[in-house]
């Protein structure tokens, strides 16, 4: 992949999953109902237990129509996670700083890796699933396409003469279900903690020290 050498305008879209065409207001409806299903059946058995089939009969309708519409587990799980990335697009694109325009580009990566980490923490459960229904899963999403582009735009202009591209993935590593599931499940890691870390990493990346780079938000109750 060639390093971007210019960044486009703040408003210019990241490309997440497609945009869907409108809907028939009954193809909606069974969207709706097929997407609560999934989320109350993981919410209360755990993704990775998670089947087409259960979640058919749970929405009410036929599992060709679930397979129709979403493919298969991996696609029903990532669509659970649609809304939340899209939220955080918005607030890339035209959120308050740093997160959004406005802050030198070195904070607006830090910013934005602790975003990502808060979005994977609430999500660990459906990712670690989505993820491991199919090889290379994760790659394939237009979500982690957005992430990375995002992050080696950032990358690029805070420090011009870094590979961002690949230091954008190098970064991004660590966010691997598997990997974030080893962190905070198995190791029992506070998120804080992780985002430190990662903190510290991305710094030296933009050529600073680590101590340079600013302390994570505290995470919020409950």
């Amino acid at each position: 992949m060639t390093r971007p050498r210019t960044r486009p305008p703040e408003h210019a879209p990241i490309a997440l999953a497609g945009q869907a065409p409108p809907e028939r207001a009954d193809a909606a409806r069974n969207r709706r109902r097929i997407l609560e299903a999934t989320r109350t059946l993981a919410d209360r058995h755990g993704a990775q237990g998670l089947t087409v089939a259960a979640v058919a009969r749970a929405a009410g309708v036929g599992p060709a129509t679930v397979i129709r519409r979403f493919g298969d587990k991996a696609g029903l799980l990532m669509a659970l996670l649609d809304e939340q990335e899209r939220e955080l697009q918005d607030a890339m694109l035209r959120g308050p700083p740093p997160l959004g325009p406005g802050a030198p580009a070195r904070e607006r990566v830090y910013a934005f890796l602790d975003a990502l980490v808060a979005l994977t923490d609430a999500n660990a459960d459906i990712l670690l699933a989505s993820e491991a229904a199919k090889a290379s899963a994760r790659y394939r999403t237009g979500a982690y396409a957005a992430w990375r582009q995002h992050l080696a735009l950032l990358l690029g202009e805070a420090r011009p003469d870094l590979d961002a591209p690949l230091a954008a993935h190098l970064l991004l590593a660590p966010l691997a279900a598997e990997s974030y599931d080893q962190l905070r499940r198995v190791e029992q890691r506070p998120r804080t903690d992780i985002q430190a870390a990662l903190r510290t990493i991305a710094a030296g990346a933009l050529g600073e020290t680590p101590s340079d780079a600013p302390i994570p938000p505290p995470s919020p109750p409950g």
